[in-house]
C-alpha cells in the first residue's frame, strides 16, 4: 500500500524540473551570522536548495538538524550542510566565515587573519561555483570585498559586499523613531566604510521629498540630537557585541533583501560595498555608495551629488581603506 501511494510521479518530475530551475545557494559560516542569514532566507523562501558550509562538522549538523525540523511550517526547501563541490551550479554564495570580532576590537583589527582564510577559500569557490555572485559579509567587510575581488579575478559586478547595508537600515531607523514615522517612508544613506570612518548623507535625508535638515551643512550646522543619532549608528555594532557578543540577526534580514533583490531581478538600490572607479574621484577601493543591484549583481553605482563638506568625509574613509589595502599580503 506504502508503495502505490508514491507512484506515477517521476515523469511529473521531470516536466517541473525542465521548466524551472531552482535557485540554489551556498552560505559558508555556520555561525550566529550565517545561521541568521539561513533562518531568515528560509522562512521568506528565498532559495530553493541551500547548501551550509562550516569546517565544525558536529556543529554544522547540529545547525542544519535545528533548520531542516523546522520545513514542515515552511514552503518546500532543501536544506544541508556539505562543501563546496555540493554547491555546484550555485546562483549565489555568501561569505560569513572569518574571525570573529572581539570587544574592544575595530572591524579593521580583523584584517590579516581574515585574508589568510580567503586565500584559501575563495579559490575553492571560484573553482566550484564559477557562474555565482559572491556576497561577503565577513568584516572588514570593505577589506574583504576587495580581497574576494583580486583573489577570485571574477568581474567587479559579480563579487558584492554587503557594506554600509545595516549601517543604512540603522540610521533609518534611529531616525525614524525619533520622528515617530514608519523607517520605510525615510530616505537616509551611511556611505564609505563600514566602520568608524563612514559617513552620514544629511543632504540627502527626506521624508516625502521634503529635506530634514536645512542648506547650513556646509558650516556643519547639524543639530546636535541629530548628530547624536549618526553617533548611534556608528557605536551600534560595539554596544551589541558589549552586551550578547555578536550583531547577527539585523545583517541577516538585510543579506536576505540582498539575495531576493538578485535572484528576483529587482534592480534595488542598496548602500553595498563594490569596487569604485572614477566616482567622487576614488579609484581601486571597495566602499559603499547607492548600487542598482539585480541578478547580474551590481549593474549600476550612482553618482549621489555631495556636499563638500560630505566629500571630506568619504575621501578620509577612502584613505582609511587604502592605507590598509597597501599592508595586505596578497
Amino acid at each position: 500500500m506504502f508503495e502505490k501511494l508514491f507512484t506515477s510521479s517521476s515523469e511529473f518530475e521531470q516536466d517541473l524540473t525542465i521548466t524551472r530551475r531552482p535557485r540554489k545557494g551556498v552560505i559558508i559560516g555556520a555561525g550566529r551570522v550565517g545561521m541568521a542569514c539561513a533562518y531568515s532566507m528560509l522562512i521568506q523562501h528565498t532559495l530553493d536548495e541551500m547548501v551550509i558550509v562550516d569546517n565544525n562538522q558536529e556543529k554544522l549538523e547540529g545547525e542544519v538538524m535545528d533548520l531542516v525540523h523546522g520545513l514542515p511550517f515552511v514552503e518546500p526547501s532543501i536544506v544541508k550542510g556539505g562543501t563546496l563541490q555540493d554547491g555546484q551550479d550555485a546562483d549565489i554564495v555568501i561569505i560569513t566565515a572569518g574571525a570573529k570580532q572581539k570587544q574592544g576590537e575595530s572591524r579593521l583589527d580583523l584584517v590579516q587573519h581574515n585574508v589568510e582564510i580567503f586565500k584559501t577559500l575563495i579559490p575553492e569557490i571560484v573553482k566550484y561555483c564559477p557562474k555565482a555572485i559572491i556576497l561577503v559579509v565577513t568584516n572588514p567587510v570593505d577589506i574583504m570585498t576587495y580581497v574576494t575581488l583580486r583573489l577570485s579575478k571574477l568581474p567587479s559586478s559579480n563579487v558584492i559586499g554587503s557594506g554600509t547595508l545595516l549601517d543604512t537600515a540603522r540610521f533609518r531607523y534611529l531616525l525614524a523613531e525619533k520622528l515617530t514615522i514608519d523607517p520605510r517612508s525615510l530616505h537616509a544613506y551611511i556611505i564609505g566604510e563600514h566602520g568608524d570612518s563612514e559617513v552620514a548623507v544629511w543632504s540627502k535625508v527626506n521624508i516625502a521629498g521634503s529635506p530634514l535638515v536645512d542648506d547650513n551643512l556646509e558650516n556643519n550646522q547639524i543639530d546636535p540630537s541629530l548628530q547624536a543619532v549618526f553617533e548611534n549608528v556608528k557605536n551600534a555594532a560595539y554596544e551589541i557585541i558589549q552586551r550578547k557578543g555578536a550583531t547577527c540577526y539585523a545583517i541577516g534580514l538585510g543579506v536576505t533583501q540582498i539575495v531576493q533583490a538578485i535572484l528576483r531581478n529587482q534592480n534595488r538600490v542598496f548602500t553595498v560595498s563594490t569596487m569604485i572607479n572614477g566616482i567622487h574621484d576614488i579609484e581601486d577601493v571597495c566602499l559603499s555608495l547607492p548600487a542598482v543591484v539585480n541578478r547580474q549583481g551590481v549593474t549600476r553605482v550612482l553618482n549621489i551629488s555631495l556636499t563638500s563638506l560630505e566629500q571630506q568625509q568619504l575621501q578620509k574613509s577612502r584613505q582609511v581603506l587604502r592605507q590598509t589595502i597597501a599592508q595586505l599580503n596578497l
